[in-house]
């Protein structure tokens, strides 16, 4: 099995996440601070250093389902990572962000460790849920 990189992509950060060999286990990486230009070059190599092929992306639908101008944001900027020659699939993401604070709230974490955080925890739950749909 091939190795799988989550990523919760934001204006300001991505967080990147990752899978184990077995597409089992998710674990978080880093939080990559966007600089504009580059972006989707330094996903791609990242995943090339994880071994990953497929990258998950948390896609921003609306309480409703429809897709808003965030979800268009995130096709338009995976479509320049699958340009790189990564296949790109898509995760709804709903509530991934209030669910990766409630975590890191419970665990006590202050607010400035959690902005730290915030965002590869989001990644850890967009490619979890990813898994968890799409197990062998």
């Amino acid at each position: 099995m091939q190795r799988i990189m989550g990523i919760d992509i934001g204006e300001k950060r991505i967080g990147i996440a990752a899978s184990d060999l077995l597409g089992i286990t998710a674990q978080p990486i880093e939080t990559y601070t966007r600089t504009g230009e580059g972006d989707a070059e330094y996903i791609a190599k990242k995943a090339g250093e994880l071994g990953a092929t497929t990258v998950v992306a948390g896609l921003p639908l609306n309480m409703n389902g429809s897709e808003g101008p965030s979800a268009l944001k995130a096709r338009e900027f995976m479509s320049e990572v699958e340009k790189l020659g990564l296949k790109v699939m898509f995760q709804d993401e709903r509530l991934t962000t209030v669910s990766a604070e409630r975590t890191l709230l419970e665990a006590d974490m202050s607010r400035k460790k959690r902005r730290q955080v915030i965002d590869k925890v989001a990644a850890v739950y967009i490619l979890r849920a990813y898994l968890d749909t799409h197990s062998v």
